[in-house]
């Protein structure tokens, strides 16, 4: 099982995931985190972390994220690590909890 970053977290990237993962498997994007399934210990500690509550565990990934599970593999072997929380992206309350963000994903 591994823990993953989902379509909420398109235009917010918030980090306070980044800050508690003791194993640095957060991966950094334009406008977006992902979590490298074979890096991740399923520690649980960045689920509570996320204020735009965009982390999910595999196990409990709702259906219409299912896509992001294949999104956080791929783009986590391109991307590179964060391991330090930086401040979210400058209109992140503005798109915390608006749906249908991700053809706003940059890769």
């Amino acid at each position: 099982m591994t823990f993953v970053v989902t379509e909420n977290c398109i235009k917010c990237k918030y980090t306070d995931c980044v800050d508690v993962c003791p194993v640095d498997c957060f991966h950094e994007g334009p406008n977006f985190l992902v979590i490298d399934p074979d890096e991740c210990i399923d520690c649980t500690l960045c689920e509570p972390e996320c204020p735009a509550e965009a982390i999910f565990s595999e196990d409990d990934l709702p259906d219409d994220q299912m896509d992001f599970l294949q999104i956080n593999e791929e783009l986590s072997q391109s991307w590179p690590v964060i391991s330090e929380k930086k401040d979210p992206l400058p209109d992140a309350e503005e798109w915390d909890g608006k749906a249908d963000k991700t053809p706003l994903l940059e890769r």
